[in-house]
């Protein structure tokens, strides 16, 4: 089992990073958040799951390790395949995720693209006990960046996660309409959270992707 990997940042893709490693360049898939702040040809270190198939071997990379346990424990739910846990993880914190399954908040659940009350309530009932809040938030530091700097991140991770250019925009302006502190941060993973959560805020609005990402 790879736990963690630390090495020369390679390439950073939508959805994807490659790690040298002394030469072997490992793929890792990752929310886009962690992608963000991953620069090329810095190095990096990636904690990581690695997901065993008949016809396959998948790593999933984390900034932390709070973040890959929640991420195992998803995996743990009937029905939530890696692609789905990863996509809980780029939309809450791992805080937020422990929070709502140790009080049954199946809503905030909803709020993730591609789940509906259904897999939310079966998320809840399958995580109870499993996952228990630390008190504390996880969130990154803020980042100051101007709005020419921070928004094409965050449209570049909306179109990595299924919507077009033109929804990605639409839908971030929109979104800071509400949050303008955020804008002012200029802080990319709380901004696409935010993002992400106004999109899930109605279901109706994710028949606005172009693509789905199991």
């Amino acid at each position: 089992m790879i736990s963690f990997l630390r090495g020369t940042v390679a390439h950073v893709g939508l959805s994807t990073a490659v790690i040298d490693l002394n030469g072997a360049g490992m793929s890792v898939f990752a929310t886009p958040q962690t992608l963000s702040h991953l620069k090329t040809g810095s190095e990096a270190k990636l904690f990581t799951s690695m997901i065993v198939r008949e016809d396959s071997l998948t790593l999933f990379g984390f900034a932390d390790d709070d973040e890959r346990e929640v991420f195992d424990v998803l995996l743990s739910v009937s029905g939530v395949g890696p692609r789905l846990a990863l996509a809980v993880l780029a939309v809450h914190e791992p805080e937020a995720i422990r929070v709502a399954a140790h009080t049954g908040d199946s809503k905030t659940f909803t709020k993730v693209p591609g789940i509906g009350p259904k897999v939310a309530g079966r998320i809840v009932l399958e995580l109870a006990g499993k996952l228990v809040p630390h008190g504390t938030g996880t969130g990154t530091a803020p980042v100051a960046a101007a709005n020419a700097e921070w928004k094409p991140q965050v449209v570049a991770a909306m179109t990595s996660l299924g919507w077009s250019e033109k929804d990605a925009n639409g839908s971030i302006d929109k979104a800071m309409a509400d949050s303008p502190e955020l804008v002012d941060a200029g802080n990319v993973a709380q901004i696409l959270r935010a993002t992400l959560r106004w999109l899930g805020q109605d279901g109706a609005r994710a028949g606005n992707r172009v693509g789905s990402r199991g």
